[in-house]
């Protein structure tokens, strides 16, 4: 019987935590980590004991004290009583506002200044050039001061709204558009109003679903549905049946002159008008160049051949190219949207109450928490920017190319 010897086993030493390639990069890391928390730590104390020796501790009590101060552009009611806590939410509400507003805006002006940047007519296709070279070379402050400028210079005074006056409503005598805002109806919600409501969100996700079907079936057989009329249908046909069986529960009241200004309605201020369409604008000009970049990726042999086989110029782009360059759009689309939506703080110039203006602002000035109140205002642009971002990415997997 042959005698069989056994391999020596390795055993572990201290010193292959440097020398061996099996654990360097993890002791790296963990030095690494340790020394980041270490710093943190003596920063953390470091502040606390300076403020320990100004006399002021490290406390978000002061959220629950009484605001004292009064907020134009509500969403949610809100008076001088409530607290700086209730404060700071009607202005993450108004920036959430402007924010989703402006992305929607700049992304709908955007894609057609990059598609009309593409036009052979040189007539159009100038236009637009120097449409996004104005735009972007010129900083956003400035234009938030032209477009507030011209909604408060430019617009007739309430009382030119008066018989003689020279200014009339819009839309049926339902909007009016004045130096003090725009003035627009107000729903009332009867009894039955949430069960029209309710069918209307299942209508859009229905439409939602639908068009989801619609592509992936013409992605599996190249048949295309007629979705557009079916989602319109959709769209409409279901609430207008429920709201007229329930007896229109659902009225609108109509802003009136009354006085030195107009009475009833919504009044939407002009800082919002100003801050809203600046941005949307000044955005709109990068994602143009985004736009136009992803439309030149695609190779112009995508476009030749689905012109070989008969499809019109604006299918060719719908279905073709937009779908091919939405996979080089939409990474540095993402940077728009949030540099959009961080660039709202610069509502303190028109006065609009952002969160900036409230929780960075007035309430830090009254309670002199700048720690506290500057570290929930971080906060809040850092979670904000997470979920738009994990969106946009959620997003972005969804198109991209799959292996079949």
């Amino acid at each position: 019987m042959a005698d069989t010897t056994e391999m020596p086993r390795d055993t572990f030493r201290l010193s292959q935590l440097l020398y061996d390639a099996r654990y360097r990069s993890m002791t790296i890391q963990v030095v690494a980590a340790m020394l980041l928390m270490l710093s943190l730590a003596w920063l953390v104390d470091n502040t606390v004991q300076n403020l320990a020796a100004l006399g002021k501790d490290f406390s978000f009590r002061f959220l629950w004290t009484t605001a004292g101060y009064d907020i134009n552009q509500q969403i949610i009611p809100f008076s001088s009583q409530d607290t700086h806590a209730r404060a700071a939410l009607v202005g993450i509400l108004n920036t959430l506002l402007v924010a989703f507003m402006g992305c929607i805006l700049a992304t709908v002006i955007g894609v057609l200044a990059g598609v009309l940047r593409l036009s052979k007519n040189f007539v159009v296709a100038g236009i637009m050039t120097f449409y996004v070279e104005a735009m972007r070379n010129t900083p956003l402050l400035i234009w938030i001061l032209i477009v507030f400028a011209v909604m408060t210079e430019a617009t007739p005074q309430p009382r030119d709204f008066r018989e003689g006056g020279g200014a009339s409503m819009i839309l049926w005598d339902s909007v009016a558009i004045s130096n003090r805002g725009v003035f627009i109806p107000k729903p009332l919600w009867g009894e039955g109003s949430g069960l029209v409501v309710a069918v209307f969100l299942l209508s859009v996700a229905a439409i939602f679903i639908l068009r989801r079907f619609a592509r992936k079936r013409q992605e599996q057989t190249g048949e295309q549905l007629p979705v557009f009329r079916l989602s319109l249908a959709l769209f409409f046909i279901p609430a207008l049946l429920v709201f007229f069986i329930m007896g229109r529960p659902i009225t609108l009241e109509m802003p009136e002159l009354g006085g030195f200004n107009f009475v009833g309605g919504i009044q939407i201020r002009n800082s919002l008008i100003a801050l809203w369409l600046a941005l949307s604008l000044y955005t709109s000009a990068f994602i143009a160049e985004i736009v136009r970049s992803g439309i030149l990726a695609v190779s112009r042999g995508q476009t030749e051949a689905a012109f070989a086989l008969g499809m019109q110029p604006n299918r060719t782009m719908q279905l073709v190219i937009l779908p091919q360059a939405l996979r080089v759009i939409i990474p540095p689309l993402i940077s728009q949207f949030l540099n959009l939506t961080k660039n709202s703080s610069l509502a303190l110039a028109v006065g609009y109450m952002d969160v900036r203006s409230t929780l960075g602002g007035i309430t830090i000035n009254q309670t002199g928490r700048e720690i506290e109140g500057i570290l929930l205002l971080g906060t809040f642009y850092l979670v904000v920017s997470l979920i738009i971002s994990s969106v946009m990415n959620y997003y972005n997997s969804s198109v991209k190319l799959k292996e079949r």
